[in-house]
């Protein structure tokens, strides 16, 4: 039986979906929220009525975002005949590699850890940290820049929680959310970032902990990160904080392959 691809609009069967793995689909969940929804393009594959793969096409970021989960043979069909954006940045399983490679070409996976917070493991200790607010997004812009980050929209001061640790009255440190869904009770910690001469000194733990510990006020259940698997020292901050490693996934840039760009790589 062939694949039923279409088009999903319906937040609920969205969710239900979603929720199969809630952890790994977490920013995706938080995409539920309205007006996050409304920048997002959901396709789903069915077979014999059951909703077997979706992928999302997200745009409120400076590049798009693409993610993908389930069947690899129903996300084939996604991509080939309902979603395929020209430019994106893949997020998704290592077992959708090899489809995506055949569709896209990929600017380099990068091999990421899903990590989630144990709040039984988590200490609210921190010390020379001060909240950030609109007022400093010129400050934090540039001080992002300064690391080549590209994760940061000043519009995530108003809706997120970000901590800046001070050196002699500036930023050697900063961390934030990527989103906050009180409604879905999810939310992404980034924007992590210390300058390479301030670097361990427990700069990077403190203001990711000033983060977690207003998150944990919230309420939120579900509190996860992004962490490149290579980055140990990152790793070892997180672990210390509370979190621990749900699953591996990879992300990076990729363009819809054109028939003269040869046989994939991946």
């Amino acid at each position: 039986m062939p694949w039923d691809v279409k088009r999903l609009t319906d937040k609920d069967q969205i969710l239900a979906y979603l929720e199969t793995d809630r952890l790994y689909a977490a920013y995706a969940v938080g995409d539920l929220e309205p007006a996050l929804f409304k920048q997002a393009t959901w396709f789903g594959a069915e077979k014999n009525g059951r909703l077997c793969a979706l992928a999302m096409h997200f745009r409120g970021v400076k590049m798009p975002v693409l993610f993908l989960m389930g069947d690899k043979e129903g996300l084939t069909a996604v991509l080939e005949k309902g979603l395929s954006p020209e430019s994106v940045y893949i997020n998704c399983r290592a077992e959708h590699l090899t489809i995506t490679g055949n569709i896209y070409l990929w600017d380099g996976p990068i091999a990421m850890w899903r990590m989630t917070l144990d709040k039984k493991r988590f200490h609210p200790t921190w010390n020379n940290c001060i909240r950030l607010t609109p007022e400093h997004a010129d400050q934090l812009a540039e001080f992002y820049e300064q690391g080549g980050m590209t994760g940061f929209n000043r519009q995530q001061l108003v809706p997120g929680i970000f901590y800046g640790a001070l050196h002699h009255g500036r930023l050697a440190a900063a961390a934030g959310t990527h989103l906050i869904s009180t409604a879905y009770n999810i939310a992404a910690v980034g924007n992590v970032f210390t300058l390479p001469e301030h670097r361990g000194r427990g700069y990077g733990t403190t203001v990711t902990r000033a983060v977690l510990n207003d998150l944990i006020k919230l309420g939120i259940r579900d509190i996860v990160l992004n962490v490149g698997q290579v980055n140990k020292a990152a790793i070892h901050i997180y672990e210390k904080s509370g979190f621990e490693r749900y699953c591996p996934f990879f992300e990076g840039n990729a363009l819809l392959r054109r028939p003269d760009d040869g046989a994939a790589k991946i």
